[in-house]
């Protein structure tokens, strides 16, 4: 009979530290995201303008960069490799305060903003599935970071 107990409380402690994991891979993909997407999301009263890239390197992409009414002229801005399709490609951007460092904006932007909470929802997906015993919410949470990382592939 004791036995009994101590392991449904094992079990209990079990699914509580794996609910915390989960969790935890939420709240930093969330973080993550927030980095770049707050730029998208809360644009109102940032420069904004349009992107012409000009030429790649490993990471960064560099352009010309045409403001709009409001903001100010920039002879080169730069851009993650990752929203950069190829050299002449059009895009609109923000302007990160106080940098030559731009972010997408758009849908594709925001997508690809929200990148790393989607992968992060898969991995959550996993440890709600087989450490939480939530089958359901599991393919839930797991389907939903799929859905925005297949978005995110084909809006770039």
């Amino acid at each position: 009979m004791k036995r009994s107990g101590s392991r449904r409380a094992a079990v209990v402690v079990l699914r509580a530290v794996m609910g915390l994991v989960a969790l935890v891979l939420l709240v930093a993909g969330a973080w993550s995201s927030w980095d770049a997407a707050h730029h998208v999301v809360l644009a109102q009263g940032r420069e904004h303008g349009t992107l012409t890239v000009t030429e790649c390197g490993a990471e960064t992409c560099t352009g010309r960069y045409e403001p709009d009414a409001t903001s100010s002229a920039r002879a080169r801005v730069t851009v993650e490799r990752s929203v950069a399709a190829e050299v002449g490609d059009r895009f609109p951007v923000v302007v990160r305060p106080g940098t030559d460092a731009v972010v997408r904006t758009g849908v594709p932007g925001l997508l690809h903003a929200w990148m790393p909470l989607g992968g992060a929802m898969v991995l959550a997906g996993f440890v709600i599935g087989g450490g939480v015993r939530m089958p359901r919410a599991a393919w839930a949470v797991g389907t939903a970071g799929a859905a925005l990382l297949v978005a995110t592939f084909v809006a770039l």
